[in-house]
């Protein structure tokens, strides 16, 4: 069995994709806040493989790609509501909900083959949660 140009590129999409979902994570992870590694990797590899679904479907059949994209975006919105807490008057975990959003748009992204924008954008994403962070509190 010998794999087609497209489905290897699917594969290198898909490897990126769970890389940079990763480095992310492995940020969150660093400072013991929920959403690590797995779960960064798991929501960007799933945004990835949606839009190759996705650009396939819609190339094949003619319909609208964005459509299955745009569904991913609803479907992350309550990943992130069930990470943020409500205690005592204070909310806690918006950062965590912000970063599994910012995540799988960088799947979608890199699903859709914009290698340089989802790279540059998990690059820009480790910077803002690990050294912004570390500058803002000192």
């Amino acid at each position: 069995m010998e794999l087609s140009a497209t489905a290897l590129l699917n594969i290198i999409k898909l490897l990126v994709a769970g890389l940079c979902g990763g480095l992310i994570g492995l940020e969150r992870e660093r400072d013991n806040k929920p959403a690590g590694i797995r779960t960064q990797m798991l929501v960007a590899l799933g945004s990835a493989l949606f839009m190759i679904v996705s650009l396939s479907v819609g190339s094949d059949l003619r319909v609208d790609p964005s459509r299955i994209a745009a569904q991913v975006v609803t479907g992350i919105g309550f990943l992130g509501a069930g990470a943020i807490i409500r205690d005592r008057g204070s909310v806690r975990g918006m950062t965590t909900a912000a970063s599994i959003w910012v995540v799988a748009a960088i799947g979608l992204t890199i699903g859709a083959g914009l290698f340089v924008e989802g790279i540059f954008i998990t690059i820009f994403t480790f910077l803002i949660l690990g050294w912004l962070r570390h500058k803002i509190e000192t």
